[in-house]
Formats: structure tokens, C-alpha cells, sequence
């Protein structure tokens, strides 16, 4: 609601830029917090689940919540596995050495420089999670795609309507792109520091849940800044083990974890935000090396 306020205090000003800054800051924690309804952490039914979710997501940010639970929780049941989480399929980045000498069209050419890019298409990342969501209405296994389908609407036509009536057409373009651009940034860096750079699985490589979870997550060192920046999702392994553990009880189980890991021979991988995203960028680096070979 400050956001909404200080948008229509600052009126017609260059000024509103900073507010797109913070309302894109604003719309990543509301989807932090479209996560942990749909890990089912804050209601017991699913009936108060969805519709929590569908306000949260559809008509709060714009995000459709079915298209995301479902991708999520195949997510979830085989994370970094290279055919079954959607997380790691090939698209316009690739994240194994398999996928890029099996990748074709714009993902090769962007394969070989796909370390260097990753940041700046993140981006783009917010405008495509909502097209995503969008695009997800035409499929016959979406549940309630009509109610789905509304609120987005709603949202669409709320957003675009008070961008155009509270500013002129120059600033409102302005605000829209750096709204969603930081917003696709913000979330992007979120989710970047979980999986990415971590052991993939291919085929039957499929060990017991413990493992599963533990050797594909990598955990966050930090302090109360990074779990309110990350969401709580620097205990990504805990995360993982128990996806309806609400957020705040994570780092109390991360002890227990900790040490049953280390007393069965488990690694337990936890590092800085900073090198999280330098071990990320590392691996796309290495993954992208067959592309850069043939252009010898």
C-alpha cells in the first residue's frame, strides 16, 4: 500500500522511477510470500490455499499461481534432474554440456556467452513470468483457467490502467520497464543461488529423498538482511526436505539437518550469497565450452 501511495504522490515526476524500484522490490516479496501459501505453510485447507494464492499471485502481481504451483512442485519432486525439473530444461539458456551440444537456434547462439548474459536476461525474466502465466490458460490441464484467466485480467487492466492515468505516456513506458525489469532481476537473483551451479541428474540417476534434495541445493550464509532479502530461501536444503515447514523455522532445523547429514556422510553444501553466484556463473561458463569449441 506505500507503494501505491507514493506512486500517486509522486505524480508526474522522473521521480516515479524510484518508486518502480521499490514497488519491483514490493512485487518480489509478495511472490516470496505467493511461495509459502503454496507450500501449503500458512493455511491447512487446500480450498484457503488456492484462493489465498490465486489473489496473491493472479491478481496482487500478476503471476499465475497454477502455472507456477504445478511447474513447482515437478520442481520440487526431482530437483536439478535435467528431464524432469522444468527448472533445468533447455530453453534459451542450457545447463548442462548435454544440453548444449543437443541445443539448436538462439539457445547456441547465446550458449556460448551464456555467463556473461545470464544477469542482463534476467530482465527479461519478469515480463516472462508473466507471459508464461498467460500462456498457460490455453492449456486443458490448467484448473479454473476462466477464474485464473479474471484475475489476471484484472490485474493486467488495474496496472495498465494507473500507469496511463496517473502519468503522462513517457513516464508510464519508463516505469513500466523498470518495474518489471527489476522485478525479473530481483527474483531471478532469489532463485539463482539454490540449484544453479549444483550436481544435475539424468535418466535413472534418481537416489533416496534425502540425497535428492541435499546434494542438488546449495544454502545461503547470512544473516537476518539475507533471509528477508532471499525469502528464507538461503535454507534451501531445509527447504526442500520440508517444503511446508513455514520459512521462519528453517534455521532452527537447519542444525538438526547439519549435523544428521554429517553424521551419515552427506554433503551439506552452504556458502556467501557472492560466491553462490559466482559458483552459478562458473558453471554456465563451463557448460557453454562444446558451443565455444566449434566456433574454432
Amino acid at each position: 500500500m506505500a507503494g501505491c501511495a507514493a506512486f500517486v504522490l509522486v505524480g508526474d515526476s522522473w521521480w516515479t522511477l524510484a518508486v518502480a524500484a521499490f514497488m519491483a522490490v514490493t512485487f518480489a516479496q509478495v511472490a516470496l510470500v505467493m511461495h509459502d501459501v503454496a507450500h501449503r505453510q500458512v493455511f491447512r485447507t487446500r480450498r484457503s490455499t488456492e484462493i489465498v494464492g490465486r489473489i496473491v499471485g493472479n491478481a496482487g502481481i500478476g503471476l499465475g499461481y497454477g502455472w507456477w504451483q504445478d511447474k513447482h512442485t515437478r520442481h520440487h519432486a526431482n530437483p536439478n534432474h535435467e528431464e524432469l525439473d522444468p527448472d533445468v530444461a533447455p530453453d534459451i539458456l542450457v545447463w548442462s554440456q548435454r544440453q548444449a551440444r543437443a541445443s539448436r537456434g538462439l539457445a547456441r547462439i547465446i550458449g556460448r556467452s551464456q555467463a556473461f548474459l545470464f544477469f542482463p536476461l534476467l530482465l527479461l525474466e519478469g515480463l516472462n513470468l508473466h507471459v508464461a502465466g498467460i500462456r498457460a490458460l490455453g492449456k486443458r490441464s490448467l484448473k479454473h483457467r476462466a477464474l485464473e484467466g479474471a484475475l489476471l485480467f484484472l490485474h493486467v487492466t488495474a496496472y495498465l490502467a494507473a500507469l496511463f492515468l496517473v502519468l503522462p505516456a513517457d513516464k508510464a513506458v519508463a516505469f513500466f520497464v523498470v518495474h518489471q525489469a527489476l522485478f525479473g532481476l530481483y527474483m531471478g537473483c532469489i532463485f539463482a543461488p539454490n540449484h544453479k551451479g549444483m550436481p544435475t541428474l539424468t535418466g535413472d540417476d534418481r537416489p533416496d529423498y534425502l540425497r535428492r534434495q541435499v546434494l542438488t541445493s546449495r544454502n545461503v550464509r547470512g544473516g537476518v538482511l539475507t533471509d528477508l532479502a532471499l525469502g528464507g530461501l538461503n535454507y534451501q536444503i531445509e527447504h526442500h526436505l520440508f517444503p511446508s515447514m513455514p520459512t521462519p523455522n528453517l534455521r532452527h532445523a537447519q542444525v538438526i539437518v547439519r549435523a544428521y547429514c554429517a553424521d551419515i556422510g552427506v554433503d551439506y553444501y552452504e556458502t556467501s550469497l557472492i560466491s553462490s553466484y559466482r559458483e552459478a556463473l562458473k558453471h554456465l561458463h563451463h557448460v557453454g565450452e562444446p558451443l565455444r569449441a566449434t566456433d574454432h
